[in-house]
């Protein structure tokens, strides 16, 4: 337990120490991100390159308490092989994030990449879904559906968080939320290794908010996003296929389910899949850039950003909450309750905007009127 303490506050402060120093360096370099494209809605300059330290400071904090001793945690052994692929598959994207926020990399380029890095993952490490646990009455699945699962489980989650960092402070705080939530779990359940890195990314999360959260002095850039998103991948995965260890709390080993997963993530998923089925229908690419995601309706709608950011902080927690409410039914049922409120509730930006659209269409004969008078 106290392992977790000390990673999150390690990593909190390396991030809030070194943060200011970052954004210095990054005016005197200009490697910022100019205002200017109508999807973009910031007004000023702002350095892009903040998942420098997200990453160094989550990486510095798991390595420096990682637990040791095998008789005194179970399944160590395990848990060094997955830190050795998280760490390497992280530095691979890490790289390919920060070409992107600095030169930019091609679409083709960087799905390459997730590819490449999802194989790792699937293959070598093994990290992957075995078992739907009862969902859609299905259990154990054959390998090949196994590794594609697993495969766009993880090309899926690495990119929602990269789609949803269009708001000061959402991608960072929805980040830091999930992180909590999968760190609880893991830690009661009993596996110190995955709540040790959910942790740590807690900590660097938390404090790049203060330097995120509007008006944000510092953009996290793909690098930020693509790392974030690649290790909410692993602990989503790791949770569908995780078994508390003996004595764990009876909630806990209720909460270990698919549903809690989808809970979790709830808001970057519903933005993705909402946002491909969008360019689809428009016959444009799935990766084009836009103002049609979830936070950009609700902006558009008259929301200050913190209102906006704060608005699906608290409808990611309510579903949280009904995950929580649903535990006891069977999982199909629990999975299609808090998915269906889910739904509801992120995309009530969508009615939201309609709304803001139809006052706008009545006041502008009534403006026309006004204008027309003072004409006379």
């Amino acid at each position: 337990m106290e392992h977790l303490i000390l990673a999150f506050l390690t990593a909190f402060f390396v991030v809030l120490l070194v943060t200011p120093s970052l954004i210095k360096v990054a005016f005197l370099k200009r490697l910022f991100d100019e205002p200017g494209e109508a999807r973009k809605l910031h007004k000023r300059v702002v350095p892009t390159i903040g998942g420098i330290i997200i990453f160094a400071a989550t990486v510095f904090a798991v390595s420096l308490w990682f637990p040791n001793g095998i008789s005194q945690y179970e399944g160590l052994i395990r848990g060094v092989k997955d830190f050795q692929y998280i760490v390497a598959t992280l530095l691979m994207l890490f790289f390919v994030g920060i070409k992107d926020d600095i030169v930019g990399t091609a679409p083709i380029k960087k799905l390459a990449a997730h590819i490449i890095v999802g194989m790792i993952l699937v293959l070598m490490a093994e990290i992957r879904i075995r078992s739907l646990h009862g969902l859609f009455g299905i259990y154990d699945i054959p390998l090949w559906a196994s590794i594609f699962l697993s495969l766009f489980t993880y090309i899926v989650v690495v990119n929602a968080f990269n789609l949803i960092d269009g708001v000061d402070g959402l991608a960072s705080g929805v980040g830091l939320i999930a992180a909590l939530a999968f760190g609880t779990l893991f830690m009661l359940g009993g596996d110190l290794v995955m709540a040790l890195l959910a942790f740590s990314l807690a900590g660097s999360l938390a404090a790049f908010l203060f330097f995120n959260f509007s008006p944000a002095k510092i953009f996290m850039g793909d690098s930020g996003s693509l790392s974030i998103g690649l290790i909410m991948s692993i602990l989503a995965i790791k949770l569908v296929e995780f078994t508390p260890q003996e004595g764990s709390p009876l909630l806990i080993k209720e909460l270990v389910s698919p549903v809690s997963v989808l809970a979790i993530l709830v808001y970057p998923l519903t933005d993705t899949l909402r946002i491909f089925i969008y360019r689809a229908i428009k016959g444009v690419s799935p990766f084009s850039a836009d103002r049609n995601h979830l936070h950009h309706l609700l902006i558009d709608s008259g929301f200050s950003h913190k209102k906006t950011v704060i608005s699906i902080y608290s409808a990611s927690l309510a579903v949280m909450g009904v995950a929580y409410g649903t535990r006891l039914l069977d999982e199909t049922t629990a999975f299609l309750i808090t998915g269906g409120v889910g739904i509801l509730l992120m995309l009530a930006p969508v009615f939201i905007k309609r709304q803001h659209n139809k006052k706008q269409a009545q006041l502008q004969p009534k403006t026309r009127q006004l204008t027309s008078v003072e004409a006379a």
